[in-house]
């Protein structure tokens, strides 16, 4: 199945390198763009699938956290391929970045949290996780969001929710520098922060003991990092073609402009939204929260520099404030994570509550 699912991407790539520009040019009849956009769809999530086994095989032999680590900064450089390309594409989109960072911050703080605590809830009653890992991620998440999806809308220096070229560039290394940080304490010194807790919310014995063994050859790893990095390429190199099919369909349908983040975060975190909820489904809740909130912080940590420096590169606008509707919504998302994970256990009635504030979400994008 591996080598199958690697031979479809890396022959889908070949025919777009060598005849995209033709396909592409299908694009005005309906069913010709269709059948583009279902292969090109299929061959990015079974490849993203090939990135959550191989990053899974990677984890067993690392322990966490850096086996969740490796899976998020794996599915979030996807990400990025697939926002920078359709902002340098020929239409440009100024709002993209901050339509799909705010699509993720749904989706994994409200949709599958909520999901996956009412499913552990049923099967499970209470679940624990380790408080300080939790706390730490929101420590991070909370300035990463509201500096730039919320301030852009109160600076004077522009307007529309934007950012001039110093605030940019200062923005970018500022959350660079904060998550290059948190990475640091995350895989060093308080690495037992994102580790299964015991009872009294202390990381787990057998986690620390399976930690303290002898890391992995390098011969081990080695051939699991190729076939990670042979999965993932193909998705960045995808991307492009893939941008500009969802952006003709976009135009083509009417839809609403915050369509086009919402789908690119849809087909780049369902793999690993399936696996934060097998993980709760296992009653591994630290694990779906390394999961679920290392998306929010790696997804703000890497794409909004990214996105800040493309515009700043390429001179087109970069729209990053969210709108009055969005930034209750956000804010509201924020308050209730942190009131969710301020204690050790979670329940039921914190997954119907972010399951509300989902729907809220899926309700105001087409009816804003």
């Amino acid at each position: 199945m591996m080598i199958f699912r690697l031979a479809c991407a890396w022959a889908s790539v070949a025919v777009f390198l060598l005849f995209g520009d033709t396909l592409l040019g299908q694009l005005g009849a309906p069913v010709p763009s269709l059948l583009l956009f279902l292969w090109l769809l299929g061959v990015i999530v079974w490849s993203s699938f090939g990135v959550v086994h191989e990053a899974e095989e990677l984890a067993e032999r690392l322990g966490e956290p850096y086996g969740t680590l490796i899976l998020t900064l794996s599915i979030v450089i996807i990400e990025v391929a697939l926002v920078g390309a359709v902002m340098l594409g020929a239409t440009g989109a100024p709002t993209l970045g901050r339509d799909t960072m705010f699509a993720v911050l749904m989706i994994v703080l409200n949709g599958v949290v909520g999901v996956g605590l009412l499913i552990g809830g049923l099967r499970h009653f209470q679940q624990r996780y380790n408080l300080k890992g939790a706390s730490s991620y929101l420590a991070v998440i909370i300035p990463l969001t509201v500096i730039p999806l919320f301030l852009p809308n109160f600076t004077t220096s522009t307007q529309d929710g934007t950012l001039t070229p110093f605030q940019a560039v200062a923005f970018s290394i500022f959350t660079v520098a904060l998550y290059g940080a948190f990475l640091a304490l995350q895989t060093g010194r308080h690495s037992m922060f994102f580790r299964e807790p015991e009872e009294d919310g202390k990381p787990a014995a057998a986690a620390v003991a399976k930690d303290a063994r002898a890391r992995p050859a390098a011969g081990e790893l080695l051939p699991r990092i190729g076939l990670l990095l042979a999965n993932i390429l193909p998705i960045v190199i995808l991307s492009k073609s893939l941008a500009k099919v969802l952006d003709f369909g976009i135009g083509q349908l009417g839809a609403p402009a915050a369509l086009g983040g919402i789908l690119i975060a849809m087909v780049v975190f369902t793999p690993e939204c399936i696996a934060a909820l097998r993980a709760i489904t296992g009653n591994q809740l630290q694990r779906a929260v390394n999961l679920c909130l290392g998306a929010a912080a790696s997804t703000l940590g890497m794409t909004v520099p990214a996105v800040l420096l493309i515009g700043v590169f390429t001179g087109q606008p970069v729209v990053l404030g969210l709108s009055a509707t969005n930034m209750v919504i956000a804010a509201m998302t924020l308050l209730l994570s942190t009131l969710t994970f301020t204690g050790t256990r979670t329940t039921m009635l914190e997954g119907a509550v972010h399951l509300a504030v989902f729907f809220v979400f899926l309700v105001l994008v087409f009816s804003p």
